[in-house]
């Protein structure tokens, strides 16, 4: 007769888990480490490591303070007008959407099946100087010559509002989409407006979702370098760009490691403050609705 020894089924989920943990302990925390410890090292003539501060004190300069600022302030507006455009997209596919809403967020998510380079490219076409939308400007009669809209902010902005809007969409709408419309209905039953209820209902009970898209889009937007370089032309630097001209330049890797440890400090400074006023936010539409 055999005995068969089986772990409790409160034990299966953490062994499930196990070989993700292994893979982020491998390929994130532990070259996350190697890249701060870099920052800190200096290698002397004799060949030894030795702990300094002066790689981290290079870029407390106003010079990449400045470039920082910039990267904070992209990311920002990005957040913005995704928002803008996030929640009246989110409200529609999530109480007026019906039959079509999974059609819709398949329209929605199509982008993230092709490669970004054609994403980018298929906006030089729209942009360029004899492109899509100034040949439409043209013909309508609001201007008269081409005007320059790639190697711009403007064209940073475009195409940064278009990748990052479904990480915006998405939390929202799922927020919408469990959302109890009765509360709605019974507000409207007390005489409430459509604007005191979308404040003081409908906004606070979905800022999780909010939240939640504020930092996918924040975060990643404030490291981005691919945009800013293809299609800003190089005419702005973004953190993302000095942390790439450092990597990938010969012998300054190093360099590289300290500006990306002092733009993520600040990026967790940022991001901590920006929780804490989204979460007074909250409250005070509560509140004062």
């Amino acid at each position: 007769m055999k005995i068969i020894l089986r772990p409790p089924a409160s034990d299966y989920p953490f062994s499930i888990g196990i070989p993700a943990l292994i893979w982020q302990l491998l390929f994130f925390y532990i070259p996350l480490l190697i890249i701060v410890v870099t920052s800190f090292l200096r290698t002397s003539s004799g060949g030894a490591q030795e702990l300094t501060f002066e790689k981290i004190a290079h870029f407390l300069n106003p010079l990449y303070l400045r470039v920082i600022a910039f990267s904070l302030i992209l990311a920002l507006a990005n957040v913005i007008l995704c928002f803008l455009i996030a929640y009246p997209l989110a409200y529609f596919l999530a109480f007026k959407g019906k039959k079509i809403k999974n059609f819709l967020l398949f329209l929605l998510l199509i982008p993230f099946w092709t490669n970004f380079l054609l994403h980018v490219y298929a906006w030089f076409y729209v942009l360029e100087k004899h492109g899509f939308l100034n040949n439409l400007l043209q013909q309508v009669g609001l201007i008269k010559e081409p005007i320059i809209l790639l190697n711009s902010t403007f064209a940073i902005m475009i195409m940064m509002v278009y990748y990052y809007l479904p990480f915006m969409v998405l939390p929202i709408y799922t927020s919408l989409e469990r959302f109890n419309m009765s509360l709605i209905e019974a507000s409207f039953d007390l005489g409430a407006s459509w604007i005191q209820t979308f404040r003081r209902i409908i906004l606070p009970l979905t800022m999780r979702g909010v939240r939640a898209g504020f930092f996918l889009v924040f975060i990643p937007s404030f490291g981005e370098f691919a945009i800013p370089s293809l299609m800003g032309g190089d005419k702005l630097m973004f953190v993302g760009n000095v942390v790439s001209e450092y990597i990938l330049a010969e012998g300054t890797g190093s360099l590289g490691a300290a500006f990306m440890v002092v733009s993520c400090i600040i990026l967790l400074a940022f991001a901590i403050f920006f929780y804490w006023l989204l979460g007074r936010f909250a409250e005070n539409v509560r509140d004062r609705g």
